[in-house]
């Protein structure tokens, strides 16, 4: 059982103990976290929680059991649509329940580990869970995603993302009517301050960008057309909170259970309706478009009634 001591240095006085033990240890801030919660964390030889604060000076004893490697397992997933298919990559069109790759606490089916029951070969590129994952859809989320299949597919679409010339289009059903109806959110995106596995709107967040267009108003709520400019994680869902307009369904933040439950929706109202970019291969230029399933559309009729 790996185990280290050390002084908590002047720079993380009054940090959380999961965000100083990710910055000391190298760590993800999730995995951390664990290790406060299975009682690995001491300071000043006493044990302390995630959410605990560290004080400069004080002594901390952290030990963990070494974490297993996540694994892909191929299970097949009979919704999940293949759109376009290549030597270099392979467009999927992901129902929702599914997540991009395996990562620790999810145990239902995955993007990966379907591609690998269906026979795809896919990059070895990145961590063994990711292989070929260039960007992620949240596993609520339904649409559109591509895995790159070679490496040199891996490489430039990562890079493509990171330099934002990927074109991602979303549709997404806000709650209420977001005032202008078209616009930009521009605001930094980080970890939650007090709510673990959520993100917020924070003054040292990264920066994030949103754009967005009204496509209709109904009584209640706005169908958008949303592009975006960065990728932050849950995006879209934290902007529109943030404006006191939550997605549709997203109870995570903030939204009405039971307008949700009037309309049939049991997960955030969010689409990922179109993605461009220029083949890594040959440069030529691809966009794909993929219409809502049939949750959302119920739901939009039930607001049309």
């Amino acid at each position: 059982m790996p185990e280290r001591r050390l002084p908590v240095p002047d720079g993380l006085h009054g940090e959380r103990v999961d965000a100083g033990l990710a910055k000391l240890l190298g760590l993800s801030r999730t995995r951390a976290a664990a290790i406060a919660d299975a009682g690995g964390v001491e300071l000043d030889f006493r044990p302390v929680g995630r959410s605990d604060r560290l004080s400069a000076g004080g002594y901390l004893v952290v030990a963990w059991e070494d974490e297993q490697p996540q694994r892909i397992e191929p299970v097949a997933v009979p919704d999940l649509v293949v759109v376009h298919d290549d030597d270099d990559l392979v467009v999927v069109d992901k129902p929702p329940g599914v997540a991009a790759h395996p990562s620790p606490g999810w145990s239902g089916p995955t993007v990966v580990g379907a591609l690998a029951a269906a026979g795809f070969r896919i990059s070895t590129s990145g961590a063994a869970e990711r292989a070929g994952v260039v960007h992620r859809l949240d596993a609520g989320t339904s649409g559109l995603m591509v895995v790159a299949k070679s490496e040199s597919a891996y490489t430039v679409l990562k890079r493509a993302f990171k330099e934002r010339t990927v074109d991602k289009g979303y549709l997404a059903l806000a709650q209420g009517h977001p005032d202008p109806t078209s616009g930009t959110i521009d605001a930094p995106i980080g970890r939650h301050p007090r709510v673990e596995y959520r993100f917020a709107v924070v003054a040292d967040g990264r920066p994030s960008v949103t754009h967005y267009v009204t496509l209709e108003a109904f009584r209640g709520a706005t169908l958008l057309d949303v592009h975006l400019e960065t990728g932050r994680t849950h995006q879209i869902r934290v902007h529109f909170a943030s404006l006191r307009h939550p997605l549709v369904g997203d109870t995570m933040y903030g939204a009405d259970p039971v307008l949700a439950e009037r309309l049939g929706v049991t997960r955030q109202w969010l689409h990922a309706a179109r993605l461009g970019f220029d083949h890594p291969a040959t440069g030529e230029p691809m966009l794909f478009t993929s219409e809502p399933p049939a949750d959302l559309r119920t739901a939009l009729e039930r607001l049309a009634e």
